[in-house]
Formats: C-alpha cells, structure tokens, sequence
C-alpha cells in the first residue's frame, strides 16, 4: 500500500499538497540514474554546467509570482514577504554561478624543475540534500546549485511541508535541459532518508533542520564514513551597546526577531541592552512590535503570519508561561491580537523583560514570534552573556564603533558577527556555524570546498 505526505497548511488547516512517498524501487532506481550521471555530468566543462544552470535559474525567477504564493500556502509566511526568498534565491545562485570557475581552478603549487604539480578539486559524486520548510529555497539553493556546478550529481528530499519547492527545482532544471539524472527529487519519510543515507551510493549529505535530526543524519552518515553539512539552527544573540543609534537597532532587531513569525536559523532570540539606553530601547520594540497584524498570510496587509504548525505555536506558548511563571515579564497583550488563538498557528507576538538563563525562553531555541531582553551594564557583561549557549550560528551588535565590534566580535562563539545588522547571508562570505549549530559550510568559495575532494596530480616530465 502506498504511503503519502499530506502539507497542511497552516493559513487554514487544509490539506494543501498531497503526494505519494517514494518505495524503496523508486529510491534505488533513482541513486542508480544519479550514480551513471555522475561520471556524465563531470565531464562537463564547467563553463558549460554553469551556463545549464544560469538558464535553470532565469527559468525559476520567470515563475516568482506562483512560487512566492506556493510558500505562503505551505508554510504561513505573509504574501507580501515570500517574493524576498526568490530574490534572495537568485542572489546566492547567480554568486556562486560566478564564482565557480576561479573556486574550482586547479591549485599550483611552487614549480619544480622536471614536474608537473598541481592540485584539483574533483567532484564528490552524488550529494544528497535535506532541506528544511522555514526558507524552503534559500536554504536549499546554498547546496543544490554549488554542488551540480562543481560536478556533483543530486538527490533532493524537501521538507513533507514543503514538497511542492523540491518539484519547482526539478521544474527549472528540466526546462534548462540539465541531462537526465543530474538533478533528482524524492518525496521521503524520515526512515527513508536515514536508509538512502545509508546505502551505497550517497557521497555527501547537505542537511538543514533540529538538532536532533541533525544527530541522526550524522550517525547514518558514520555508517559509512561519507562527509556531512549540518546547518541546525541557533539561539542568536544581540547586543546593543551604549554608544548606538537607538532608533535604527529597534527598527532592525525586532524586524531581525520577528520576520516569518521568528522562524529564521539566524533570527534574534534573545537581546542584551546597556543600561544606558535600555528604557529607551525597550519602549521601542513594544511600540514597534505592537504594531504587527497577525493574521491570514494571503491579505497582503498582514506582516506577522501563522506559525507552521500548531504544535510550534504551542512549543513558544510553553515557553512563556514558563518564563513567565519564573517572573519574567511579558510586554505585548496578546488581547491586542484578535487572530491570536490557543491552540492554533496563529501566536501573538511577544517581547520579555526580568529574563535570565535560566529560563528556557533565553536558552533553548525558540523559532517563534517572541524575544527575551536582559539589561547590561558592561561589554563584558554582553560577551560572557551572548557565549553562555549551546547554540553559535550568529549574533549581532548595534554600535557605532567599528573597533569595539571588532574587538567584541573576536570574542564571540559563532559563525557570522554582524555590526548593525541581522538575520542575512552574504553570498560572498562562508555561511557557517559551531557547538549546536553544526558544522561544515555553504556559500563563498570556501562552501565548494566540501563539495569536491582534492586530487594531487604529480607528474614526472624529465627522465
């Protein structure tokens, strides 16, 4: 009896997107057409895969309108927000598109006289890609289109609540005319996947989502000793310094909080505010956030949408109460919301003072509409504070000072340090996390390296 994935979507608790999950002859066949492509597809000047795909992405881009609408429907995201993700989509893959010959150049090495010596990235075969419903093609654009420029054939499985964004992949690759095989999607339980993992075949693992999850891709993963990516989300810290410009941290620390409902890997979590702007700042960000209209995503006046799923709602509900409980004190009157709904997708959003690390709501990852805010008296306080955590994807200071962010940033456990801004991936800079985050990285030249294995070539020319 076949099995299938059901998307419910969170705007009204409809069945969305229904499809049938692939059988173990349809997951064996398709790594043995990816397996035959591999050696195809490498072959390939890169000139020309990059150009493949250039006309994959013009061929994704042409379709935004219906796309956007797509991930609206499936994950909650307000209507007016989800055109971002294919501009951003668009961003990443044609940066990495450019730079792709130069990262993937051989590597010279110093001559010496009567050899040829050099070293060349080779591609690592098939690359299995997980990829995540919160930015359903951000994320998944960090490896998908690196990994087929340099070489590597694919092998997709979407999040089931977003399935229809691994078929608009396979959509733009047909009509670019990728070879058959390049590019494959597979709808796939989580049993499934851990097996595809660990068959023979699989060669790299590119994984987006929890850590538990992230836990058990890697251990399918030492199976058989193959390389693993796992970008697992963060409790992201800011912090805002005495010295700033009050009005443009608010603006922008709560935007990086509160965008697609607080469900963002590098969304803000938790804030600390020197004491000497704290009111100020505090003030801010509850006239600010009170301001959000929570409700249908489809209404393009909407700015806060539903959560994915109740059960997340519920999640960051638990955590409030708990905090709450333990004294801390909530700022934003969920009354003011009337689409606010126990038990439903549909959350309030919330901002917390009187926090500490001791509560779960400044510790454990939240990935939802609200914020803690803790007051600070010193830049070392700020540091000790923003390392206490399990998490280091990225975190943030709001300063006027280069060198102090600098100087602060050095200091700091994460991926990426940003200085007057958040919850953003430059193409151009290795997208990267440590301790819960997980490990490896996408993006830049640096995010080719995992994807490719290095080859010496060392040729004797005299005899």
């Amino acid at each position: 009896m076949t099995d299938y994935l059901k998307c419910i979507s969170p705007v009204d608790g409809t069945v969305y997107v229904e499809r049938p999950l692939a059988d173990g002859d349809e997951i064996d066949k398709a790594l043995a057409r990816a397996r035959d492509a591999r050696e195809i597809w490498g072959r390939v000047p890169i000139e020309e895969r990059c150009a493949l795909l250039g006309k994959a992405v013009d061929a994704f881009v042409a379709e935004g309108p219906a796309i956007a609408e797509e991930i609206s429907w499936q994950m909650g995201r307000p209507v007016a927000q989800s055109p971002g993700e294919i501009g951003g989509f668009e961003e990443r893959a044609r940066h990495m598109l450019a730079i792709a010959p130069e990262a993937l150049g051989d590597i010279a090495v110093e001559p010496k006289e009567g050899f040829t010596r050099f070293v060349r990235r080779v591609p690592v075969g098939v690359v299995c890609v997980i990829a995540p419903w919160n930015y359903p093609y951000l994320t998944a654009v960090n490896s998908i289109i690196p990994a087929l420029a340099a070489g590597n054939t694919v092998l997709l499985k979407h999040s089931a609540q977003t399935p229809l964004c691994a078929e608009r992949f396979g959509e733009a690759f047909d009509k670019a005319g990728l070879p058959a095989g390049v590019f494959q999607h597979l709808h796939l339980g989580h049993g499934a996947a851990l097996g595809l993992i660990e068959s023979d075949g699989v060669d790299f693992v590119a994984f987006t989502g929890s850590v538990p999850a992230g836990h058990a891709v890697q251990q399918s993963a030492a199976k058989r000793f193959i390389g693993v990516g796992l970008e697992l989300g963060g409790k992201d810290p800011a912090y805002v310094r005495a010295d700033v410009t009050v009005q443009h941290a608010i603006e922008n620390v709560v935007d990086g909080a509160f965008f697609n409902s607080g469900q963002s890997c590098c969304g803000i979590e938790r804030v600390y505010v020197h004491e000497a702007v704290y009111d100020a700042f505090v003030e801010g960000v509850v006239e600010l956030v009170g301001g959000y209209r929570l409700g249908n995503p489809m209404d393009p006046d909407t700015t806060l949408g539903p959560l994915v799923k109740a059960s997340a709602a519920g999640h960051v509900r638990s955590q409030i109460a708990e905090a709450k409980a333990a004294g801390a004190r909530a700022l934003i009157d969920p009354g003011n919301f009337p689409a606010n709904s126990d038990g439903s997708a549909y959350l309030a959003p919330q901002v917390l003072v009187n926090v500490d690390h001791h509560m779960r709501i400044m510790s454990e990852e939240s990935f939802g509409p609200v914020v803690g805010i803790m007051k600070v008296v010193s830049d070392e306080q700020a540091v000790s504070l923003m390392n206490d955590s399990a998490f280091g994807l990225t975190a943030s200071v709001w300063t006027n000072d280069e060198s102090a962010a600098l100087a602060i940033g050095e200091q700091i456990a994460t991926g990426t340090w940003f200085m007057n801004r958040c919850d953003y991936l430059d193409p151009a800079l290795a997208w990267t996390g440590i301790k819960d985050s997980g490990h490896g990285c996408t993006l830049s030249r640096a995010g080719y390296e995992q994807l490719t294995r290095p080859m010496s070539f060392h040729l004797r020319t005299r005899l």
